[in-house]
């Protein structure tokens, strides 16, 4: 086996085989630090910044290693581009057949006795769902995997994904009569049998609270974790360690219950006045919720008797409906596992309608236009997480391009109750001097003040044309967007990207494919979105971006912050704005030709004793307070 350092060196086996690679030290540094920390079995906190390539930066000493290694990700997209691209290249490289898997959950595979049960039933009045489920139906018979991603066709958030695939409620386990060719199955037997498997978040936290859901374990033991994009873990831990119950689940419930009915029984009308009923109190709810998407403290309920009659009427039938379903227990699996369901449904509400005096739990909701959401969520997700590392006493490897705040790691090793680890740092190879211009501009108002979004708008203008279009506008909220987007609209020649009118990823492929294009967009556009290239070569963020303070979850942890003694703005708001901020800012420099200009409206940034800190966050760009040279970046060549 070649060592890591000869792996990377100018002239090691990388430069060798893999076209187009180039020596970065940060890189060679950091596979070096990760080869170390794996020998020792210690735990590593590190950032790396854009274009470090800190994928083959823990891929070649994972896979050296000879150890079980488990490497999960932010994304399932992330999840498909490391698995069917950067691994081969290198286990190619390495000329190594290490056995590697791919594993997502369960939603994410075509569940065949769902998928028969859907197509035995009358058929969908929407012509749409009717001609996906024909399509599923077609692929069916010729998938080998049952990944959902393989049929590019129906997009990934389509209606059709739920009646045809199975979750943690409705999955029959062992039970289930199509178990022998079962996807899910044959996709976790080949992940126990492989020493690296490529995971999500999701599905890491799915294992650490769900250890037995009729398959056993959902991942193999492992002597090694790597975990990318760890900037993301707590906020996806903080949704698993706890629960919620949704009208989507209590609607797929009463679904799944009357199918398997019609299949095993079809005698007893007592059930089907139970379903209709629970029906109607689920309605009546969302009617009360109202179509307002909000997110609220539970406090919001406590002072408002209508939604508290509701919330007791929903779990009232729901037990109706919970004894309806005991008195056909034996008739099918399909019924006794809707039964069991239900009855796990009735305990959760139970537990969020009478908060637990002795938990800290924070118990809040949402609300769409048309569902509702009730959540509990754990106040302290690190104790939590401590138990899960403690368990496995394996190495841990932690990474990001966004995870430290001034240079250290405080906030994140707080998160996750880390105590003791091993840190790193490593700068981007690029040259932000050359490449990049931050242009923080004078004289724009107050973020409270009722003029600054039009005041925003009037400085993208000319910065836009500058640019030629090739733009992002990011913004902080919605209502922003919307404000922008309005405002905007007859502005340019180019053309003009909207986040809502149409996928993610249909969104970002036009506006690549566009080459001049001027795409506004949200939260999901700040990370996860690489485009190299001129196509972007500027963005513009019109606030710092600070989580709203009315948020629930938020205000219970800076109100813990303050009962014990702590700053909760230093501690907890502004390091999780400076983190989201690094990722904003790092849609612009993707590549070592990529040049372009950075804009921050906000003039907090350099108004505030605070903006110190993100200054010295934020990778070192060439700075200016003067518009006409951001217009003089565009003219140079």
């Amino acid at each position: 086996m070649p060592s890591v350092k000869a792996v990377f060196s100018k002239k090691g086996l990388l430069s060798k085989t893999v076209k187009g690679f180039t020596y970065r030290h940060q890189q060679a540094e950091m596979a070096e630090t990760i080869e170390k920390i794996i020998k020792k079995g210690d735990v590593l906190i590190s950032e790396a910044g854009t274009g470090t390539g800190k994928t083959f930066s823990y891929l070649v000493p994972a896979l050296l290693s000879g150890l079980k290694v488990i490497v999960s990700t932010g994304t399932k997209n992330l999840q498909d581009q490391l698995f069917q691209s950067d691994l081969p290249l290198i286990k190619k490289a390495l000329s190594l057949g290490t056995p590697t898997a791919l594993l997502k959950g369960r939603s994410n595979y075509l569940c065949l006795h769902r998928l028969e049960n859907t197509l035995a039933e009358s058929g969908f009045v929407n012509p749409i769902l009717s001609h996906q489920l024909q399509q599923v139906s077609s692929w069916s018979g010729r998938t080998q995997k049952g990944d959902i991603a393989e049929l590019t066709e129906i997009p990934e958030n389509a209606e059709i994904w739920p009646f045809v695939t199975s979750n943690h409620y409705n999955c029959l386990g062992q039970d289930c009569p199509s178990i022998q060719q079962c996807h899910l199955l044959e996709a976790r037997k080949i992940a126990q049998e492989a020493d690296l498997v490529v995971v999500n978040h999701h599905l890491l936290c799915a294992d650490f609270t769900l250890k037995n859901d009729g398959f056993g374990e959902l991942l193999p033991e492992a002597d090694v974790f790597i975990i990318d994009e760890a900037h993301q873990l707590h906020d996806v831990a903080s949704n698993f360690f706890g629960f919620d119950i949704t009208s989507r689940q209590i609607l797929e419930l009463i679904h799944d219950s009357d199918t398997e009915y019609q299949i095993a029984a079809g005698d007893f009308p007592e059930f089907i006045k139970s379903k209709e009923a629970l029906e109607q109190v689920r309605t009546d709810l969302i009617l009360l919720f109202g179509e307002q998407q909000r997110r609220g403290s539970w406090s919001e309920i406590d002072k408002d008797e209508r939604l508290q009659r509701g919330l007791q009427r929903l779990l009232d039938q729901l037990i109706a409906f919970q004894v309806h379903l005991k008195q056909l227990e034996g008739r099918s699996k399909g019924l006794d596992s809707c039964y069991a369901r239900c009855t796990e449904m009735v305990d959760k509400l139970h537990r969020i309608l009478v908060k637990n005096k002795d938990t800290e739990d924070i118990r809040w909701f949402e609300t769409y236009k048309k569902s509702f959401r009730l959540t509990s969520t754990p106040l302290n997700v690190g104790n939590v997480f401590q138990e899960q590392m403690e368990a496995r006493q394996a190495t841990w490897i932690f990474t990001s391009a966004t995870l430290a705040v001034d240079g250290h790691f405080d906030h994140f090793k707080q998160q996750l109750g880390i105590v003791k680890a091993d840190t790193a740092l490593w700068d981007s190879p690029f040259d932000y001097q050359k490449q990049a211009l931050w242009f923080a501009p004078r004289g724009l108002p107050n973020p409270n003040d009722e003029h600054y979004n039009q005041a925003v708008s009037d400085l993208a203008i000319p910065i836009v044309k500058a640019s030629q279009g090739r733009a992002f506008l990011l913004y902080t909220s919605y209502r922003a967007l919307n404000e922008a987007a309005r405002y905007l609209q007859n502005q340019f020649d180019f053309p003009l990207f909207i986040q809502g009118e149409k996928p993610k990823a249909a969104l970002l492929a036009e506006f690549k494919a566009a080459g001049n294009g001027v795409l506004l967009g949200t939260a999901s556009f700040w990370e996860g979105v690489d485009v190299r290239g001129e196509a972007l070569s500027c963005v513009i963020i019109d606030k710092l971006p600070f989580a709203s303070p009315g948020d629930p979850v938020l205000q219970a942890r800076i109100d813990l912050l303050k009962r014990n003694g702590g700053n909760p703005f230093l501690e907890y708001q502004l390091p999780q704005a400076i983190i989201a901020l690094k990722q904003g800012a790092g849609r612009l420099i993707r590549d070592h030709y990529d040049r372009g200009t950075l804009t921050i409206c906000d003039p907090r940034l350099l108004g505030r004793a605070y903006g110190h800190k993100i200054l010295a966050s934020m990778p070192d760009f060439n700075r200016t307070r003067v518009l006409e040279d951001v217009i003089a970046f565009f003219e140079q060549k």
